[in-house]
């Protein structure tokens, strides 16, 4: 089937950005794993360099203190002096054993040498030669003469030397230990692992050793490896520039002891190659997903553009629509159907009016939502600003003149037509009939609900009044509501206004009457501001015992009744229910406070102040209060013996099976209740006490008894003896056999 194109639009772009982020991932993965990768391998090589440093210079400690320990001997200071002979053996002897000793204890494969320089003899492997002048004068040269220090290492053609100029804290020498380290030795000693190359410099940066499968460094790059790890901390890397642009990481770590460098390479190109392979998976893997990304834009434009055809198809009626310009044709269609739309719009504004009484109607049922009320308010052409306060009027006819009952709905008609006239547009929503007795209008004040409100309220209905009896011959009465700020109280306004004109019975026909005059001699419905969700979260905190909740709820709901009671009637009316209602919940919580000697005239204690802070004091100290301290002590005791019955049936049944399930099946309470208790009560879970105290039990009879650790486990419901065996040692940090192999030696 041929595309359109605006399922080139949607597939193009969608087919672009996927494509690009895949390459953008999978270039930032690869690179990502690199990187992990190298420098994972970098910490390796730092780890193992400071290893192959620190298993080195353990054994040249081990020389140097050998020798040094030597020295210091009584032994040494004789046998220097010995002119030692082939007849000497003991001496011999002595000294070739003080060398096989120091050989055991540093490393396989040094060539270990004594040389007197007081006698002119040397023992060197246990073979034992004579200086000669010029030898002696040699050895005093290179190792005495022109040294600053006792102990130092130099390069020779075999390994490393080791020499130790003795005694060590002497400026007098009388003697030189050599300590000759071959290459096969380092070679063991620093290759710990195969193809690592291994490099070891002196101090002054001078090449000591490297290993077989070392590359060459040159002098500059040995020099600067030298002068970093002066600088730098003792471990660390240098980056070496090497042939065929491959970059080249020396590792090092310096000792502290000696000052030598240990070096090892890192070759980060090595490590890239070594990743070929994820190269190429993660290649394949890009290439997959972009093909996945091709057949999901395909899908996704081919969803999209689908119900742009079905709506080109439905315009059209067409079962072939048009496939180029789908949108422009859309378009086009789209202005046909909004002229029919103005055309339809011009029809339903001549029902606007039948449209705005049932929406006056809808409010005054509670119909409407606040957001069909703004939607209804601009629709029907009020603006109103901010402050804009609101009040309902009822008319209500109390005769019907020289005219029949029947009359009575024309009548409506014709008093809701004089509204019309007579409150401007400006101040009024559309009058409307509310039932066949009754006629309401909503009467707008945007400056607010002040006394000049109320000023042009009874102007408004006074007009009304004498209009309707001058022209139409009638009485009618008018109630009038309180004003109220927010539309979706209408219904609540309306109640008022009825209530209003309940009374004009009382003040006879033609009565103008406002809610808020007559409001404090009304029963019942009264009382629209009683603080019923206030006294509810008080009486959840009283059942708990919750000082500190109670507090929080008491204070703002006798606030609240205080703050809403204008004249004394209401307060006294909402003091005496709530008071009733306090009596009811200390019936249902079991507790007597109000209904004892002391409180039997708290009526009328209540009603005769006129301080409200007193009335406070004593609703808060002698009935609250007093109410709280008794459901408190009442759920502690409760909670105490429920606890103790539980832990006397543990200590009664402890070698029995014991579970909460079973303990409030026969207490009658819900394992989780018994369970939070128990915890309030003694700090432990049950089968933290239960553990416990059979862990008591045990220790008892392993002193006590002679019962085998398994007769015990069994006994105390272990069925595994191991089981026991863990709890017990991590309890007492001991095996009970153990255990009772103390106490019996005790």
């Amino acid at each position: 089937m041929k595309k359109g194109r605006m399922f080139y639009k949607i597939f193009i772009p969608i087919l672009i950005l996927g494509i690009g982020l895949v390459i953008s991932f999978g270039g930032y993965i690869y690179l990502t794993t690199i990187h992990s990768v190298i420098d994972r391998v970098a910490d390796s090589k730092k780890s193992l360099i400071t290893q192959i440093k620190n298993t080195l210079e353990q054994k040249i400690k081990t020389i140097e203190y050998a020798f040094n320990t030597y020295s210091t001997t009584n032994s040494f200071s004789e046998v220097i002096k010995n002119p030692i002979t082939e007849r000497d053996f003991e001496a011999y002897r002595d000294i070739n054993s003080q060398l096989n000793y120091i050989a055991s204890m540093g490393m396989d494969g040094v060539e270990y040498s004594l040389i007197s320089l007081v006698k002119d003899w040397q023992i060197s492997n246990g073979r034992l030669s004579y200086l000669t002048e010029d030898g002696k004068k040699k050895l005093s040269e290179s190792y005495i003469g022109n040294q600053s220090n006792s102990l130092f290492w130099i390069k020779t053609d075999t390994g490393i030397r080791f020499v130790n100029t003795l005694p060590v804290f002497s400026q007098t020498k009388q003697a030189i230990a050599l300590s000759d380290i071959s290459l096969q030795s380092l070679q063991h000693t620093l290759q710990t692992e195969e193809n690592t190359p291994v490099y070891l410099l002196n101090r002054q940066g001078d090449l000591l050793y490297e290993s077989d499968s070392a590359p060459s460094l040159t002098g500059a790059e040995l020099n600067r490896i030298t002068e970093t790890a002066g600088n730098m901390s003792q471990t660390g890397s240098v980056v070496l520039d090497k042939e065929k642009h491959q970059e080249v990481t020396a590792i090092y770590a310096k000792s502290s002891y000696n000052n030598w460098i240990y070096v090892t390479l890192l070759n980060k190109q090595e490590i890239a190659d070594a990743l070929k392979t994820t190269r190429f998976g993660l290649f394949m893997m890009v290439l997959v997903i972009t093909l996945l990304i091709v057949v999901v834009a395909y899908v996704i434009a081919v969803y999209f553009n689908k119900p742009i055809q079905k709506i080109q198809r439905r315009l059209s009626g067409s079962t072939q629509p048009a496939l180029k310009d789908e949108i422009d044709w859309i378009i086009s269609s789209i202005d046909d159907i909004l002229m029919e739309k103005e055309s339809l719009e011009d029809l339903l504004e001549s029902e606007l009016p039948q449209l705005e009484t049932q929406f006056i109607l809808n409010l005054f049922r509670s119909r409407i939502t606040a957001e069909e009320l703004d939607h209804n308010m601009s629709r029907f052409g009020y603006s109103l600003t901010q402050g804009t306060v609101y009040a309902t009027m009822l008319i209500q006819l109390d005769n019907y003149g020289e005219r029949q009952a029947s009359d009575k709905d024309l009548l409506l008609v014709a008093v809701n037509r004089l509204v019309e006239e007579l409150v401007p547009d400006s101040r009024r929503m559309t009058p409307i009939l509310l039932n066949d007795r009754t006629q309401a209008t909503i009467l707008i004040f945007e400056e607010g609900s002040g006394p000049g409100s109320r000023k042009q309220v009874l102007e408004d209905a006074k007009r009304i009044v004498i209009t309707v009896r001058d022209i139409l011959k009638l009485s009618v009465s008018v109630g009038i509501s309180d004003f109220y700020a927010d539309l979706t109280f209408s219904k609540e306004a309306c109640e008022m206004s009825k209530q209003a004109l309940h009374h004009r019975l009382n003040l006879g026909k033609e009565s103008i009457i406002f809610y808020e005059d007559i409001s404090r001699v009304i029963s019942g419905p009264v009382l629209l501001h009683y603080p019923a969700e206030l006294e509810s979260q008080l009486f959840d905190a009283i059942r708990l015992g919750d000082e500190e909740q109670v507090s929080r709820a008491l204070y703002p709901m006798l606030g609240e009744m205080m703050k809403h009671s204008k004249n004394p009637l209401n307060f006294e009316v909402m003091l005496i229910r709530f008071v009733n209602n306090l009596i009811q919940l200390e019936q249902l919580i079991g507790v007597e406070v109000l209904l004892t000697e002391d409180n039997y005239a708290l009526y009328h204690r209540l009603l005769d102040i006129r301080n409200p802070e007193e009335i406070e004091r004593i609703l808060v100290k002698e009935v609250i209060q007093p109410m709280v301290a008794a459901m408190k002590e009442k759920t502690t005791r409760q909670f105490r013996g429920l606890s103790d019955q539980i832990a006397n049936i543990v200590r009664t049944e402890y070698d029995q099976d014991l579970s909460l399930e079973l303990i409030g099946e026969r207490l009658h309470y819900s394992p989780n209740y018994l369970s939070s208790i128990f915890k309030k009560e003694f700090g432990l879970t049950f089968s933290e006490y239960v553990m416990g105290y059979r862990l008591q039990m045990a220790k008892k009879w392993l002193v006590e008894t002679e019962m085998t650790i398994k007769e015990i486990a069994e006994r105390l419901q272990y069925h595994n003896p191991q089981n026991f065996i863990r709890s017990f040692r991590k309890k007492e940090h001991v095996t009970p056999g153990a255990y009772r192999a103390l106490r019996q030696d005790k």
